[in-house]
């Protein structure tokens, strides 16, 4: 059967049209419409895992079945589609909300890498950290990497998210979520990440100790994606 799906924001943005047809099988349901969609528009596979569904303008839970007239709408979430993807904020991290960002029916593996504050460093005690950014050019590099990490693994989907601010021991700093069609890729896409944002991103920590502070900057600059060395500087 044939249902009309209505977009808006960024879904529409992606489509190019405000409204699409969708075939599915008799009696599916929105989860199956969702799947469906991803397939059918490819564009709109990455947005799918962070959006409402509305069946007959009421919110509808993904059993909800699905019948020929329906009206259907796909609602990206208020603040903003795509642009969550990728974000710096003072508010605490986490891994499920990127998980479902990046998660979308042509994924067969989805990774999350979770960096937190570690006690010891070298044989020194840290006592807390303090992150700080060019948060409009953080952002912006966090996406660039997206586009590298597309570019290497097609298919892939990227979100990063890093918080700054005063940090205590065992709190997440940072979280880059990748879902690729393969597991291998996930892997692979996961640490060329997490790498990168290390190289280019400008984000620096003031790492205090139990006998001084430090202030630090990860990114090492412009390098080629291209030529990453399998031998990186792990930090």
């Amino acid at each position: 059967m044939q249902i009309r799906v209505l977009l808006f924001a960024g879904l529409a943005e992606r489509a190019g049209e405000r409204e699409i047809r969708v075939s599915v099988a008799e009696g599916a349901l929105v989860r199956d419409l969702l799947q469906a969609v991803g397939e059918q528009y490819p564009a709109l596979a990455p947005l799918l895992g962070g959006c409402f569904v509305s069946v007959n303008q009421e919110y509808a839970v993904p059993d909800k079945a699905l019948a020929p007239g329906d009206e259907v709408a796909i609602l990206p979430p208020v603040s903003g589609g795509e642009e969550l993807r990728f974000a710096v904020t003072t508010e605490p991290l986490s891994a499920d909300k990127l998980v479902r960002l990046v998660s979308n029916p042509r994924a067969g593996a989805v990774l999350a890498f979770v960096g937190t504050v570690r006690e010891f460093t070298h044989g020194q005690r840290t006592v807390s950290l303090t992150y700080e950014a060019y948060a409009p050019m953080a952002v912006e590099k966090m996406k660039q990497i997206a586009a590298e990490v597309a570019e290497r693994w097609p298919g892939a989907e990227l979100a990063m998210h890093h918080r700054i601010g005063d940090l205590q021991i065992e709190e997440i700093a940072v979280v880059a979520a990748v879902a690729t069609p393969h597991r291998n890729e996930a892997f692979e896409a996961g640490r060329y990440a997490i790498e990168r944002l290390k190289q280019i991103v400008p984000i620096w920590k003031k790492e205090v100790w139990e006998d001084g502070s430090e202030w630090k900057g990860h990114q090492q600059g412009p390098w080629n994606p291209l030529a990453l060395p399998d031998d990186a500087e792990r930090r």
